[in-house]
């Protein structure tokens, strides 16, 4: 059984990664922080008795759930509505805060970087994030899951409901996309 440390130690190692993996999917970050808290609120309340070792599964199988209802839900509004934009007002997407920027900063140990590094890293990083969102969203939630949270294929298998083989041929053909897409733009990993 976990106790409430083991729970709120495991909550704070993943929220980070969560929310990126979810912002992927999603594109909107306050669907995202929304999805990730209720996320966690479901684990704690329905699976905090489990053992510490079962709580990366469950949490990213609630997660990949909750993430589908929220598209189920926006697929329900949007029959209903021609356009939810209609219903916002100007300046309310908030499309140039990064969630991750703010809360990051530089490692113990670490020297700043030079303003000319630290910007051709994050023009970097932004043609990765692209890419990475131009995925089919199978191959996106297979890559992110094995190579973003670094669950090996079983775990992913499960967690995707899916089988080994396929979250290895969702994993390989990300990887092949990304690479040529990539290199395209001359980034070489």
């Amino acid at each position: 059984m976990a106790t409430e440390q083991e729970l709120s130690d495991f909550l704070k190692s993943v929220d980070k990664r969560a929310f990126k993996r979810t912002l992927y999917h999603v594109r909107n970050e306050e669907a995202a922080l929304d999805i990730v808290q209720d996320s966690m609120l479901k684990l704690a309340e329905h699976y905090g008795d489990k053992p510490p070792g079962e709580l990366p599964m469950l949490f990213q199988r609630i997660l990949t759930n909750c993430t589908l209802d929220w598209f189920r839900r926006q697929k329900t509004r949007n029959a209903l509505f021609s356009s939810l934009s209609d219903f916002e007002g100007p300046g309310e997407d908030g499309a140039d805060f990064d969630f991750l920027e703010v809360h990051a900063g530089v490692p113990e140990g670490e020297t700043a970087q030079s303003a000319e590094d630290s910007l051709r890293r994050a023009q970097v990083l932004r043609a990765i994030e692209t890419e990475i969102q131009l995925l089919p969203a199978r191959q996106r939630e297979a890559f992110l899951m094995r190579y973003w949270e670094e669950m090996d294929v079983a775990e992913t298998a499960a967690a995707m409901g899916c089988s080994e083989g396929s979250v290895k041929t969702h994993c390989f053909r990300a990887v092949q996309t990304l690479s040529k897409a990539l290199k395209a733009k001359g980034i070489v990993l």
